[in-house]
């Protein structure tokens, strides 16, 4: 990426940044809140048809509550209303028929997520997601396709604090070499998954872990504010994706871009339901 130099020593890039912010907290430390790490958080992820955040539906999801009393995990099954292609479902291992036997209908589905999306995000709780352009671009898509408020639409606001351990440790360690899949990092920050990955409640489980030992390997992220963090991931995000575009370009490769926005992708009007 492009950048400074990331052999930083522990604290990573965000040390510097958050420099300022910490020394003034210092001169005021009566009125700085505990940190994010204790919670609470609300970790979120779907499995989905495919990876086609205008075309495709989500099949499941969970949110994860993790605070001082301990971890509550919510998980939903969905009736698509449309094929689950056999490609989907070898990932996830929710096939059409399961769907139709147990899932619920989408509108009720999708309303209920989002609505404990939204209300955590109006508290100041921080929403979790392992590749949150992803997931929260589905949501949009799929809320919009079924004609009900869109997170900012019933915020009021943009959407945030997000947390994304993805873009955190690419922004953390950016000269790492290798694939930052979920299970990548997981064997990098030694985190076992409670179950098979890709599986909704599993994936949160396990996001949330690695976003605790991001914490403990760089510290500064524990010591900012979510607010701070959510500006920083943007802006990092920013350049990992300019970045990855020049060199796309320097090579001739053709394809669409990478995509710069987060924790929302520019998403075109949905395929209708």
């Amino acid at each position: 990426m492009h950048g400074s130099d990331g052999r930083h020593g522990a604290h990573g890039p965000l040390g510097r940044w958050v420099g300022r912010v910490v020394a003034v907290a210092v001169r005021r430390t009566w009125a700085r809140p505990a940190s994010w790490t204790r919670g609470p958080l609300l970790g979120f992820d779907t499995e989905t048809t495919g990876v086609d955040v205008a075309r495709d539906r989500i099949v499941a999801a969970a949110l994860v509550l993790r605070d001082a009393h301990g971890t509550r995990v919510r998980s939903w099954l969905v009736d698509p209303g449309v094929e689950i292609p056999a490609a989907a479902s070898a990932v996830h291992g929710i096939s059409t028929a399961h769907a139709r036997a147990h899932g619920r209908p989408p509108a009720a589905v999708l309303d209920e997520v989002a609505g404990a999306l939204a209300a955590a995000l109006a508290e100041g709780t921080p929403v979790v997601a392992f590749n949150a352009c992803f997931d929260l671009s589905i949501l949009d898509a799929e809320l919009r396709r079924h004609g009900l408020p869109t997170l900012p639409e019933r915020l009021g606001r943009a959407a945030a604090p997000v947390l994304d351990p993805l873009v955190l440790d690419r922004a953390q360690d950016r000269h790492r070499r290798g694939p930052r899949r979920l299970g990548d990092l997981c064997r990098l920050y030694g985190v076992t998954a409670d179950g098979d990955l890709h599986t909704a409640h599993v994936d949160v489980l396990a996001t949330l872990d690695v976003l605790g030992r991001l914490v403990e390997r760089f510290p500064a992220l524990g010591d900012a504010d979510p607010a701070e963090l959510h500006a920083f991931q943007a802006r990092a995000h920013r350049r990992w994706a300019e970045a990855v575009n020049a060199r796309r370009r320097e090579r001739g490769e053709t394809g669409p871009d990478a995509d710069p926005s987060w924790p929302a992708l520019v998403v075109p009007s949905p395929v209708a339901a």
